[in-house]
């Protein structure tokens, strides 16, 4: 039991969250690169460079230079093992950001120095706040021109309603930054030399802000406008409450460049000490905490194909409780069936190993024959609870595909049933269609392209898309005659989703509102009945 707490107690377990393009594949690999899991970062930026980050394993990413799939990262550093979760900054991919987010303990929010909050990091934002997820701030690119810090924190605060606390503070002016200051330490860390574009660890030169060989290297104008800033921030700014950061209404924030590590090492160490361990998590028993001796954990994540040498399928699951050891044997609750967990793995990215134990916050990889589902719950045999479902997201676009070679209709319907087991895009059928055709629903039109990508490149599939006008889904609750009969459906498409329920596809709200009104004896739902939808919140 006490190997259990103390191991539980080094686990931190976070995703990174922001706009896209404001760097977060970049910090993820800067700080896998101080944390000497890689001594050579990739920047996503150099496309044509044979070097590529880390956690962007899928060959679209490396094309692209964006992440279009949540990533799992683990690695050691100071006594703690760390979990990251990279996530797609791109509004097409909020689902698997939104699902990833339900296994995070704490989220780091990327902001773009010249850029500020901008409308994604919002949305994911608002998201933490509602599952009470702390949120800490990496104000990035900072070896770029960017907007003044006391704007950045009044812009958190009004945009985003949460107070800022600023843990260092840029050393420098209008985008020539020199290095941080540290405000617990109250010591100034100046960085030395460019050129490797942050390919390799910083050499730095720290010291006392007082020193007269900072005001030296500084310049006097720059130092006195150093000195001005801390006295205000001690006066006027807000005090440290490690209590408001838990409970979402205080971010500390920290200044930096992923992209020439400016600051990240500082960052990683503060961060680690500040942030939470593994939570408790809320079951259909009521809560169970990480301390409890019996396993238990959910699958958050479905990724087929990350070995294209051997097509495998991997369930990620997040660990809530007890010790996990090789070769256990679990219930798979929504199966109702004994499960042995055979070939756990650990990530760097891509790059796995098989291991024999993992404790409460760590991600693991399962193989997946085929039996589980995102928001599956295992748990000891004899138990039977739920972890907290997921919230579903109504998708918005639709299309329908179907094989363009119908001798590879075989592949063509495994690659589109792994796919949509995966999260990646949710499918629909009508029910009378004799063509071999799926209608498939997404939050934004990126997921076609990858979706149309990953089929010719995973399956050997070439498809045919057609997209259709519909903008609103709705599923249908009511008795079977009167949704058979259901009126003023001549612009509309009623299909099955994947549990056969009925869904009403309509081209926009006051198609829906007209439909609504001539069938008074049906609800028309944005989720299904069993389901949450994200608006819902926790």
């Amino acid at each position: 039991m006490n190997e259990l707490i103390e191991e539980t107690r080094k686990r931190r377990t976070y995703a990174i969250i922001s706009h896209p393009d404001a760097g977060k594949t970049t910090l993820t690999e800067k700080l896998l690169l101080y944390g000497g899991a890689i001594r050579l970062a990739g920047s996503v930026k150099a496309r044509k460079a044979q070097k590529h980050a880390v956690s962007d394993w899928m060959e679209i990413e490396k094309q692209r230079g964006i992440s279009v799939t949540s990533s799992v990262l683990q690695f050691d550093y100071n006594g703690y093992r760390i979990n990251i979760l990279d996530t797609p900054g791109h509004q097409d991919f909020s689902e698997d950001t939104y699902r990833t987010l339900m296994a995070a303990d704490s989220a780091v929010m990327l902001i773009d120095v010249a850029k500020g909050v901008e409308e994604q990091t919002k949305k994911l934002f608002y998201v933490c706040k509602q599952r009470g997820i702390p949120v800490f701030t990496f104000v990035n690119k900072l070896d770029r021109y960017g907007k003044n810090p006391f704007e950045l924190m009044e812009e958190i605060e009004n945009v985003l309603g949460i107070r800022a606390y600023p843990m260092n503070w840029p050393v420098g002016v209008d985008g020539d930054y020199q290095g941080v200051y540290n405000r617990k330490l109250a010591r100034i860390e100046l960085f030395e030399g460019k050129g490797n574009h942050g390919s390799t660890a910083m050499a730095s030169k720290a010291g006392d802000v007082h020193d007269p060989e900072f005001k030296a290297l500084l310049g006097e104008s720059i130092h006195n406008a150093l000195c001005e800033d801390i006295e205000l921030l001690d006066m006027a700014g807000d005090q440290f409450d490690f209590a408001k950061v838990k409970s979402g209404e205080l971010t500390p924030m920290f200044f930096g460049s992923a992209m020439t590590n400016f600051g990240v090492q500082s960052f990683l160490e503060e961060f680690l000490q500040l942030a939470p361990e593994p939570a408790p998590r809320l079951s259909s028993q009521g809560e169970i905490k990480p301390d409890g001796e019996e396993f238990s954990a959910f699958v958050f994540k479905i990724q087929a194909n990350m070995n294209p040498a051997h097509r495998d399928r991997l369930a990620f699951i997040r660990i809530c409780s007890g010790k996990f050891t090789r070769g256990m044997e679990v219930l798979h609750v929504q199966s109702g069936k004994p499960i042995k967990l055979a070939q756990p793995q650990q990530f760097l990215a891509q790059e796995r190993a098989i291991i024999e134990e993992a404790y409460p916050g760590d991600i693991i990889g399962l193989f997946d024959p085929g039996v589980f589902g995102i928001g599956d719950t295992l748990c000891p045999l004899g138990r039977d609870f739920t972890f907290q479902d997921f919230p579903v997201f109504p998708p918005e676009q639709f299309a329908r595909v179907q094989a363009k070679d119908t001798m590879k209709r075989k592949q063509f319907v495994k690659g589109m049933t792994q796919l949509t087991q995966e999260g990646a895009v949710q499918v629909f059928r009508q029910p009378d269609s004799a063509v071999e055709s799926f209608v498939i629903g997404t939050v934004g039109s990126l997921q076609f392209e990858v979706l149309e990508y990953r089929l010719k490149n995973e399956y050997g599939v070439t498809i045919i898309m057609d997209r259709l006008p519909f903008g609103v889904a709705r599923w249908l609750a009511g008795s079977e005659a009167d949704i058979k009969a259901i009126k003023s459906m001549d612009s509309g498409l009623l299909v099955q989703d994947i549990k056969d329920r009925p869904v009403a596809l309509i081209n926009n709200e006051w198609s829906l509102n007209w439909i609504v009104e001539r069938n008074p004896n049906i609800r028309f739902l944005t989720v299904p009945e069993d389901s949450r939808s994200i608006e819902e919140g926790n």
